[in-house]
């Protein structure tokens, strides 16, 4: 059996981890460099650094803070944020990171994950897509979920898929922050119908049910949280513990 991956997220704004609900009223979190050491050092499989005000401010990833982040883990390390040519990922992979996650400078110019595909490889690039359920239909939304793209989910999920993408980052927007669970539904759409690993995020709670839940009910390969983990509300060691009960493996602490 492949081993499940708890991921959590560092979203950051002017240099300080933040927590919203539906992607509004942002709140302080935490140190992001103090929070990546104790994620790394409590068991986390990987990290997810998302500089969320970059493409917005349209201004680029803070590098410096990548080298911080860099230096005090000891896990995979994805950064995402104001990402938009080779020279962002190659300074970002220097700084430390291990992978770097495109948004919305992938849907504005597909192209560039083919490009950077073919620089850097498959397994260094994550797109991550924003979606919000309209009229029944999943649409993707750009500039930290401000704009509505027209796209639908499953169709720019494909061809993340087909451009090269090694691993697709879907975040519910309904879900994002409301800790009532994951969106199955919308897990469950794209990661039935892509072939490379889908990291479920938006919406856990402090309860290991809700993980439970997306990866029996959805093929999955990773769980990503913020709020629980920055407020401790369920611990990673925990939440681990609780999943081998219910029968799902996760790297060992």
């Amino acid at each position: 059996m492949l081993t499940k991956r708890i991921i959590p997220c560092l979203d950051v704004k002017d240099g300080q981890t933040v927590k919203g609900v539906n992607f509004q009223n942002l709140k302080y979190a935490g140190d992001p460099v103090s929070l990546a050491k104790k994620y790394s050092d409590e068991g986390a499989d990987e990290l997810v650094f998302l500089d969320i005000t970059a493409t917005n401010e349209k201004r680029k990833t803070i590098v410096e803070l990548v080298e911080k982040v860099g230096r005090e883990v000891f896990i995979p390390f994805t950064v995402g944020g104001g990402i938009s040519d080779i020279e962002d990922i190659r300074q970002i992979l220097a700084a430390g990171a291990d992978k770097i996650s495109f948004n919305s400078s992938a849907v504005k110019n597909p192209q560039i994950i083919t490009d950077c595909v073919n620089y850097f490889g498959s397994q260094c690039i994550v797109v991550a897509i924003d979606a919000k359920k309209i009229d029944g239909e999943y649409y993707v939304h750009i500039n930290a979920g401000q704009k509505n793209t027209g796209k639908k989910l499953l169709d720019w999920a494909k061809e993340a898929e087909e451009r090269g993408a090694g691993e697709i980052l879907l975040t519910s927007m309904d879900f994002d922050g409301t800790q009532k669970g994951f969106d199955i539904d919308m897990n469950n759409l794209v990661s039935k119908n892509v072939n490379i690993p889908v990291i479920a995020s938006g919406g856990a709670g402090p309860k290991s049910e809700h993980f439970v839940e997306v990866f029996e009910k959805t093929q999955v390969d990773a769980a990503l949280a913020a709020s629980i983990f920055h407020f401790n509300t369920l611990p990673i060691k925990k939440l681990k513990e609780e999943l081998l009960g219910a029968g799902i493996k996760t790297r060992e602490i």
